[in-house]
């Protein structure tokens, strides 16, 4: 075999290949990102569209309807879903494979431009890639708490939390996007109609029809009535102040009229708390904080995290405010990895004991040991250029690629041990050894290949998910 005989006629020159190879192998593995799983492209996009304190259905026909329209005919969409919910809406927009996400982004924002004037209050669109919540995107999660629980002082550091600490965080390496949930919401100052429910009893007032009474023909959303367990979304026409709404008929009994004010608390403040985020028993926000697709996670959180222990030590410090994470993937990353590559070792280390216990000769043995990390780095190099990343299942693939390389090494240099115990010279043997068996190990190699062959050119998440295993 030619590559044989060149090899050993240049021996120098195949160690400096190796040299080089490993060189190579270590740069490459020191820069390849490291994730629990492969990233997996999804051509999605999402809009979600935000208004305080409107009603599910003024959501979808003020905001979900209209943007439905400008979107519709959207190159490359093969499926639109929306939900409409109170003070939200969300769009989720599926393309087909191979689609251009880039252009497809810009192309969605060229066409939400184009949008009515939207009603009072309510937020212009949020655009963004991806599924929303998609946790293979998400990097770590911080609970903010404010240790000493003054109310006014943390309604303050929300909003800076808000305008300065997430813009902030968001130009960080590796991090494409920083959503802050608070359980007060964002929304400004509500009015708020708080029926006393004994007083309504005692005039005799049907709550839902006096309700209706009060928001028919309105064209502002503009709060909710609370009646015990239940609530009632109001819209009012033109804009009143709270003495206005207070001196409002909603019935009349025995000839006199009841006014609103009778019965019901009227006044305006935030908007209710559907629910609380505590931390250490203190109130808290939580920033949940995504990835850009090509970023190395463990770097990119080292530097989140010292970015955070730095506000921790000023900035946090003087406004009473601490940042502790909740959910930090270094862990489960770095576990698996070093599993699996304990394995490997263990799994390489016993295949040279065995191999040892068999041929009796370290300087074979110790050929074969060789050639596993030299194997291994040069696939590093190959991972790096294709752009892959170290995962769980790419290690795998390494680790069933290494069972590959052993087989053939142990079976070529146990063919050269048996011409060395025949008498050939250690060229010759070596020679013959290797031209013997290498078109059996090709054959055997190639059909193993052939398999995983056709799932690196699946497009589907499938393929994305075991082409670093192929």
């Amino acid at each position: 075999m030619r590559l044989t005989r060149a090899s050993l006629a240049n021996p120098i020159a195949v160690a400096i290949v190796a040299a080089v190879l490993v060189l190579l192998g270590i740069l490459s593995l020191v820069g390849i990102p490291a994730q629990l799983l492969p990233q997996i492209e999804k051509p999605v996009i999402t809009v979600i569209n935000a208004w305080p304190g409107a009603s599910p259905k003024e959501i979808e026909s003020e905001l979900t309807v209209p943007v439905e329209e400008v979107l519709q005919g959207t190159p490359g969409m093969t499926e639109m879903v929306a939900w409409s919910m109170p003070n939200f809406g969300f769009m989720q927009l599926e393309f087909a494979l191979e689609t251009d996400m880039t252009r497809t982004l810009i192309e969605i924002i060229s066409r939400l431009n184009r949008l009515r004037p939207l009603p009072a209050n309510a937020e212009r669109p949020q655009v963004s890639l991806g599924e929303w919540g998609d946790a293979n995107d998400q990097l770590i999660e911080y609970f903010i708490e404010q240790t000493d629980d003054n109310a006014e002082r943390l309604t303050e550091n929300k909003r800076f939390l808000r305008e300065v600490i997430v813009p902030e965080l968001a130009s960080l390496y590796g991090v494409s996007q920083v959503d802050m949930f608070d359980a007060s919401g964002n929304a400004s100052d509500q009015l708020q109609i708080i029926v006393d429910p004994y007083k309504a009893a005692e005039f005799g007032i049907d709550i839902a029809k006096a309700a209706q009474r009060i928001g028919r023909s309105a064209n502002i959303s503009s709060g909710v009535v609370d009646v015990g367990r239940r609530s009632y979304t109001l819209r009012i026409e033109g804009r009143y102040d709270v003495d206005e709404l207070a001196g409002l008929i909603v019935d009349w009994r025995d000839g006199l009229p009841v006014k609103l004010g009778d019965l019901a608390r009227i006044e305006y403040g935030p908007p209710k708390r559907d629910g609380f985020i505590y931390h250490n028993g203190h109130v808290a926000a939580r920033l949940a904080i995504s990835k850009t697709t090509d970023a190395n996670v463990l770097e990119a959180l080292e530097v989140v995290k010292a970015h955070m222990d730095g506000l921790n030590d000023t900035v946090f410090q003087e406004r009473g405010l601490r940042a502790e994470y909740s959910f930090d993937p270094a862990l489960y990353i770095n576990r698996s990895i070093k599993l699996l590559a304990g394995n490997l070792i263990a799994g390489v280390m016993l295949a040279i004991g065995v191999l040892w216990l068999f041929l009796r000769q370290w300087r074979a043995t110790f050929i074969i040991a060789l050639a596993i990390p030299i194997s291994l780095l040069a696939t590093f190099v190959v991972l790096s250029a294709a752009g892959r990343s170290l995962n769980v299942i790419s290690l795998a693939g390494l680790a069933f690629a290494t069972g590959m390389v052993l087989d053939a090494a142990i079976v070529v240099l146990e063919n050269i041990v048996r011409l060395r115990e025949s008498g050939e010279a250690p060229a010759d043997a070596s020679d013959k050894g290797t031209n013997q068996v290498w078109g059996a190990l090709l054959a055997s190699t190639a059909t193993t290949v052939a398999i995983f062959i056709p799932i690196m050119f699946l497009t589907d998440v499938e393929g994305q998910m075991f082409a670093d295993l192929a």
